[in-house]
């Protein structure tokens, strides 16, 4: 089979930086590359149109987040049980500094984690977050709003159970 030009450089370049979007996204390592994988296989398929068109690396990010919000849609669909089971990993992406901020990330639900990636990390404006993600602005706000809310709680918290110790 006869490759594009361009995909695989693409490829070699932006995987790095896609691994660490799906990281943020997702908050582990075998899910994040999972997307990245999905993304790609998807973006080859467009490769020539989105070569010519468009940034290739936007339309892969946006294909993850796509990918990662019909994840959770389909899980709502899903039975849950009542107690989850205990789950210990250990996480390569994140500095040890800064592993307190990653837990809290990860302990958000999806949307709301989701809408703070793309707000903060990918910059988007609320506009371009509801595109992406299928919402309303207006829930992009709420989302946004409840999930920082929850953050500044959950890390106000934290320096002072860490003192008393």
């Amino acid at each position: 089979m006869d490759d594009e030009p361009g995909f695989d450089g693409f490829v070699a370049e932006q995987t790095d930086a896609l691994l660490r979007y799906g990281f943020v996204l997702t908050g582990n390592p075998h899910d994040a590359a999972d997307l990245v994988q999905e993304a790609l296989v998807r973006l080859r398929g467009a490769w020539p149109r989105v070569r010519r068109k468009d940034s290739p690396q936007s339309y892969a990010r946006t294909t993850m987040a796509r990918l990662h919000i019909s994840v959770w849609r389909r899980r709502r669909r899903e039975q849950l049980t009542g107690e989850p089971p205990d789950r210990v990993h250990h996480e390569v992406f994140p500095p040890d500094e800064d592993q307190g901020l990653w837990d809290e990330l990860a302990a958000l639900p999806r949307r709301q984690r989701a809408v703070l990636v793309l707000r903060y990390y990918e910059q988007l404006s609320d506009a371009e977050i509801a595109k992406v993600l299928g919402i309303s602005p207006g829930t992009v706000r709420s989302q946004a709003s409840r999930g920082l809310d929850k953050l500044r709680s959950s890390l106000s918290a934290s320096p002072a159970t860490h003192r008393s110790v």
